[in-house]
């Protein structure tokens, strides 16, 4: 499970995360004050100014003061890196020898 980090020690589960949007326009801040009626808000600012939103599949609605394109990168690292792991096979135990005595 790969953690989105949206500062100030607060993250998203990677996969979950729709898409990551700028809030620098009027419909967005719309969305955002619908999200927050329905009680769908989660506030991961710390009190800095809101910079980008990020919208999960459950139709919750994260406010971050990160940039939006600092979070793009961060997903795609975290998706190359998905990408790259390679598959664990499971570890064969060897069979023990007897005691020789």
């Amino acid at each position: 499970m790969e953690l989105l980090n949206l500062g100030f020690d607060n993250a998203v589960v990677a996969a979950r995360v729709i898409s990551i949007i700028a809030v620098n326009s009027t419909p967005v801040r719309r969305m955002i004050e619908t999200a927050e009626n329905a009680g769908r808000l989660i506030d991961a600012t710390h009190g800095k100014k809101v910079k980008s939103v990020v919208i999960t599949d459950s139709g919750h609605y994260i406010i971050s003061a990160i940039q939006p394109e600092t979070l793009a990168a961060r997903a795609e690292v975290l998706k190359q890196g998905q990408e790259k792991k390679p598959v664990k096979e499971p570890v064969k135990e060897k069979p023990k020898e007897p005691d020789k005595k």
